[in-house]
């Protein structure tokens, strides 16, 4: 499937773990940012499998690596940018299944035609799963 055109492929959601775990996986190229953003339900990890990537929790900013791990709790707003020479292969994982119930709601076909992505699908599929996009990354 492809999230805001970006590789991603839901390895765990609430039907797999009875709502206590999503993981995710994505191909990430270089550049870019996820919006600044809140699990008001759920925490998030985040795992480097392959490239870097720059965590921001709550204004506090870590650099990521292969095998880097970075945490950001329920209720706090964070983001992330992938930084480096390459795409990064990362794993996104939350502590309940709202995150990739929002996934799968907000993405299109592995190969739909590139397009913007549907601003009010993505917020009211945000809305839907306890999630709070919040603007651009900060600088």
């Amino acid at each position: 499937m492809s999230f805001l055109g970006l590789q991603t492929w839901i390895k765990a959601d609430r039907n797999r773990t009875g709502g206590k775990f999503s993981m995710i996986e994505q191909i990430i190229p270089v550049g870019f940012e996820s919006p600044w953003h809140v699990h008001h339900t759920e925490d998030e990890s985040f795992y480097v499998i392959d490239g870097a990537m720059t965590v921001t929790v709550d204004g506090a900013t870590v650099a990521l690596e292969a095998g880097g791990y970075a945490f950001g709790p329920r209720g706090v707003p964070h983001g992330f940018r992938i930084d480096g020479d390459r795409p990064a292969r990362i794993l996104l994982m939350t502590s309940g299944g709202d995150f990739a119930d929002f996934i799968a709601e907000a993405s299109v076909a592995a190969d739909a035609p590139p397009s913007a992505p549907d601003m009010d699908k993505l917020m009211a599929a945000a809305a839907r799963n306890n999630l709070g996009i919040l603007g651009p990354l900060p600088r």
